[in-house]
């Protein structure tokens, strides 16, 4: 019975994470934007260009291609374009990672889709016909490869951090223990589905049982302790700095393609106004904030001295 909880405090555990983490976010003070040009959402993004080179800018309408955005993002996401670019021996391990935890993402939506479908009466089964079929291949190739794909990844990942002097410097004890959880959490599910559950009939029948609240039934031992230890993972992962799955967007779109006009009344001049009156703690030579002087207190003295 308890291992039919443990599903769901995983799912929980995941939720309050990624909600807590999005109202810390939106909580957060202005960001200091990079202002990298091109940015995509820009109708002159394709030559580096922006709105500021138009005469009169600020009495034009502004128009944002979201469609620029998602050229870029996409295959950010998919296939980790700006690593390939920059550092493509470490791509070459990074990218079956995060790649095979793609696959893992879809196996699980895979498993939830065979145990509504085999709920509602559908057999699914590599015999069956469509789309009973085509769910158990897909679910059998998602769960191989994507089992397959993350251990190697995460493997070579723990190898290059442990092996490159540079790196090595770099990795705190998280970076290192993330790696060996993946690495742990993959070779299990593997190993899970080799021994006792090739077809993944068993796992999906486990899920079946839970998106029907029917919590009973045994599940071999093996499976279990994967099952267990693949939950833990979905309620670990949004609690670290690999929380960047989503937070990511906030960094393109607050950061780095933020390029709202601060305008006189506008809700961005109010939090500026807000932030200049934070109390400066700074104690070098050149600023000497102290806690008492406000930043716009440090911006302005050295004008009114003159």
């Amino acid at each position: 019975m308890l291992l039919y909880l443990v599903p769901f405090a995983a799912v929980a555990i995941f939720l309050v994470a990624v909600v807590a983490r999005l109202v810390r976010i939106y909580s957060l003070p202005v960001h200091l934007r990079w202002e990298l040009y091109p940015v995509a959402h820009e109708q002159n993004a394709a030559y580096g260009g922006s709105f500021f080179e138009h005469v009169d800018w600020w009495q034009q309408p502004r128009a944002k291609r979201h469609v620029g955005e998602l050229k870029v993002m996409v295959p950010e996401i998919l296939f980790l374009v700006g690593v390939r670019e920059h550092n493509r021996p470490l791509w070459a391990r990074t990218f079956p990672f995060h790649f095979g935890l793609y696959l893992s993402a879809g196996l699980i939506a895979l498993l939830l889709l065979g145990g509504v479908l085999q709920a509602a009466g559908v057999t699914v089964a590599g015999s069956a016909g469509f789309p009973g079929a085509a769910v158990h291949w897909l679910t059998v190739v998602f769960a191989y490869a994507g089992t397959g794909l993350c251990l190697i990844g995460a493997l070579a990942l723990l190898l290059r951090r442990l092996s490159d002097p540079v790196l090595r410097t770099h990795s705190a004890p998280a970076d290192l223990w993330n790696l060996v959880a993946f690495v742990a959490t993959g070779g299990l599910a593997l190993l899970a589905f080799l021994v006792c559950d090739r077809d993944l009939a068993l796992l999906r029948g486990f899920t079946q049982r839970v998106v029907t609240f029917r919590l009973g039934g045994e599940v071999p031992t093996l499976l279990a302790i994967a099952i267990v230890a693949a939950s833990a993972m979905v309620a670990y992962v949004p609690t670290t700095h690999m929380a960047h799955f989503f937070t990511k967007w906030f960094m393109y779109h607050d950061v780095r393609w933020n390029d709202e006009v601060n305008t006189v009344g506008s809700k961005l001049e109010k939090k500026i106004q807000a932030q200049l009156a934070y109390k400066v703690d700074w104690a070098a030579p050149h600023i000497q904030g102290g806690g008492t002087k406000t930043w716009v207190d440090v911006a302005t003295e050295e004008v009114a001295k003159r």
